[in-house]
C-alpha cells in the first residue's frame, strides 16, 4: 500500500489498516526509525499515578492471588470480629 506525506508532514494509514488493528480516532502511535523503516506501534498509554499496577514486582504478586484465588486459598470471615481473630488482632 502507498499513501503520500502531505502538507504539515501528515500521512493518512489506509483503511484495511486501521480496520485490521481495530484502531480509533484518538488512539496512540508509536513512531520509531529502525534502519530505513518507519515504524507505527499502537500504544496504550498508563496514567503515571496507576504505573506501579505494570511493574514486574506487582504482576508477580497479581499472579500469585490469582492462583490463590484459583486453588480456594482465599478465607473470608462472616464479621470484622471474626477476621480480627483470624489476624490475631
Amino acid at each position: 500500500m502507498l499513501t503520500e506525506i502531505r502538507s504539515r508532514s501528515q500521512i493518512t494509514i489506509p483503511s484495511e489498516i486501521i480496520k485490521k488493528l481495530n484502531l480509533k480516532k484518538g488512539d496512540t502511535l508509536e513512531v520509531s526509525v529502525e534502519g530505513d523503516q518507519i515504524i507505527l506501534r499502537p500504544v496504550i498509554t498508563i496514567p503515571k499515578d496507576q504505573a506501579y499496577f505494570w511493574t514486574k514486582e506487582w504482576q508477580h504478586e497479581e499472579k500469585l492471588v490469582q492462583s490463590d484465588i484459583k486453588n480456594n486459598k482465599i478465607k473470608s470471615a462472616k464479621s470484622k470480629d471474626e477476621l480480627y481473630e483470624d489476624l490475631g488482632l
